[in-house]
């Protein structure tokens, strides 16, 4: 069964199994680029649903939608933002044209979902129609990135769980290591004793930061230019549907949105954008260290450092037997670098704009997604499949302490700069340990005096400057 449809363009023949129509079907037709649909982002879908019956009740209330096909579009809405047909949102996530084609997948599904509550076939649009109700007194330019906007804060709040939920994996390995003596490192050089729940609490403290900085950046989502309509100047829409709208979105999304002050500027300004990628990319920095910190303690295990072991997933090699790969940091990393180059990508696209629109929004919604979505997959397998499976081999990282030459530092104050130096200097040309020449020979320190400088408490926080 198929039904025809036409535009200005001429006509299409759609599968009547399909609720999208004509629009949707050139605009998947004319991009094939990611192959990734909007509907792999179900927010987006949603978001879609919420800005739509936004703006239909609006509309009804101000007198310029009839009250019977409202409602209906209202009904529609209510589906999508319940999550279903999500299969109907076909148009590719990069393509032409500002996202004309996705607003009118949107636009066309909800049409035919509300020409069928109301008992008619779809496409028969003279009842219900994709542009002249869905779409009233809106245009792609209003309506594509206030849904944008709202779609990344729904999404937003499950990356920042993903990110709370590794700091407390963090916290509480920093709490099972607390005891655990090992040598801190600067320059890839011994320095002073730490402890290793103190390397795992810095962790979990600077994706706490992470948090906050994108609660903050998120703040800058909430302003949109709904009801700017095409540049910013409202034309088609009813006087008053912008801060009704507005106020209707607020309500029903229970998130507070505030119509732009100066809609011409919001309909042409990515700023917010470009400021949510930057703080996405210092986050996948902050991982891409942590996660090379990782792998350089777990590096052996006979070999490497071998401060730390991490869960074994799977085999390491098609050629050497035995061997298992640090694969989940790993993969945490390569996440990493692809959201800093997808940083780039949304840098080049907000200074593409030109006069009153930007029409490159499509690949920074596709660019913003996909940074979020994989990086919230990343770190919620770094939690699970690793994180909180790492073990201390606390004896040998004890044992390097001990015979490291980058203890010297604590007898500093007891001995001074010039004579550690020299102790350090010989302990490194003979290989004898600190202790041999301290107390063995030198006798500079009572055996009791070592212990009390070289106790737990004191190499990890010492009493002395």
């Amino acid at each position: 069964m198929a039904r025809i449809e036409k535009d200005f363009l001429g006509e299409k023949e759609l599968p009547d199994t399909a609720y999208y129509g004509v629009q949707t079907l050139r605009g998947k037709e004319n991009f094939h680029i990611t192959g990734i649909p909007m509907a792999a982002e179900p927010y987006f879908v949603k978001a879609f649903g919420y800005v739509k019956k936004a703006a239909a009740l609006a509309n009804r209330d101000l007198g310029v939608l009839d009250a019977r096909i409202a409602d209906a579009i209202v009904g529609a809405c209510d589906r999508l933002i319940a999550g279903e047909m999500a299969d109907q949102f076909v148009t590719d996530f990069i393509q032409g044209g500002a996202g004309t084609s996705t607003n009118m997948n949107a636009n066309e599904v909800i049409a035919n979902l509300a020409l069928e509550s109301l008992g008619h076939l779809k496409g028969e649009y003279q009842f219900v129609n994709p542009n002249d109700h869905v779409n009233y007194g809106q245009s792609t330019n209003d309506i594509y990135p206030t849904a944008f906007r709202l779609a990344l804060i729904l999404r937003l709040a499950s990356y920042m769980e993903a990110l709370r939920r590794l700091q407390d994996a963090f916290y509480a390995k920093a709490k099972e290591f607390e005891r655990v003596l090992k040598m801190g490192r600067t320059h890839l050089q011994d320095a002073v004793p730490m402890s290793l729940g103190q390397e795992f609490h810095g962790w979990a403290t600077t994706i706490g930061e992470e948090v906050q900085r994108i609660a903050e950046v998120r703040q800058f989502l909430h302003e949109i230019n709904l009801g700017a309509t095409a540049i910013g100047t409202t034309v088609t829409a009813a006087p008053g549907y912008p801060e009704l709208a507005t106020r209707y979105l607020s309500e029903l999304t229970d998130t507070r949105f505030i119509l732009a002050g100066d809609l011409i500027e919001a309909t042409s300004d990515t700023g917010a954008y470009v400021l949510l990628s930057g703080v996405l990319k210092r986050t996948s920095v902050k991982l891409t260290k942590i996660c090379n910190d990782i792998r350089m303690l777990a590096s052996g295990p006979r070999c490497g450092l071998n401060e730390i072991n991490l869960p074994q997933m799977q085999p390491g090699s098609s050629i050497m037997p035995g061997k298992v790969n640090p694969v989940i940091p790993e993969v945490v990393n390569q996440t990493g670098f692809l959201v800093i180059g997808l940083d780039l990508t949304i840098t080049l696209a907000a200074s593409a704009g030109q006069l009153q629109l930007n029409v490159m929004e499509p690949v920074i919604t596709f660019a913003l997604f996909t940074s979020i979505f994989t990086m919230e997959n990343a770190v919620n397998s770094l939690r699970v499949n690793c994180v909180q499976g790492i073990t201390a081999n606390a004896e040998h990282s004890r044992a390097m302490v001990l015979n490291a030459l980058g203890i010297v530092t604590a007898l500093k104050p007891t001995l001074g700069y010039k004579q550690c130096a020299e102790i350090a200097r010989e302990g490194y040309e003979t290989g004898k340990s600190l202790h041999d020449i301290v107390v063995g020979e030198r006798r500079l320190l009572t055996q009791a005096q070592w212990d009390e400088v070289f106790s737990f408490e004191n190499l990890i926080s010492p009493r002395h400057e």
